[in-house]
């Protein structure tokens, strides 16, 4: 093998990982409105319940939401919600923010892809 397919395959090996990461990441925000029913237990695009109201949670501040009562870690968590937290924070909230109340993990990452496109149109 020359060193022009050696170095070809390198690269096309190094990006599969991204672009397949990418096409994980897309969601659908009509499937997301769906997934979400699940969270409306705790949450609501426009009211603090159990969790906060999540209208704007995308760009908004972790632990920011006025008149909510957040557990310390969460309200010093020092991050803005956008989708790699969210997806993070729906994947295992307790490893992204160890103190926070919440244990809700949704497993799957196309339903986390579309929750949070979902919660991105709560604008």
């Amino acid at each position: 093998m020359n060193l022009r397919k050696i170095c070809g395959t390198i690269f096309a090996l190094s990006i599969l990982p991204a672009l397949s990461a990418a096409s994980a990441e897309t969601g659908d925000a009509g499937r997301g409105a769906q997934v979400y029913q699940r969270c409306m237990s705790c949450h609501s695009p426009d009211a603090n319940k159990v969790g906060p109201m999540h209208r704007g949670v995308v760009g908004r501040r972790a632990g920011s939401v006025a008149g909510f009562q957040y557990s310390d870690a969460l309200r010093n968590a020092g991050f803005v919600w956008d989708e790699d937290h969210l997806d993070k924070w729906l994947t295992d909230p307790q490893a992204l923010v160890p103190g926070a109340r919440m244990f809700f993990k949704l497993s799957d990452a196309q339903q986390r892809a579309d929750v949070i496109a979902y919660l991105k149109t709560l604008k």
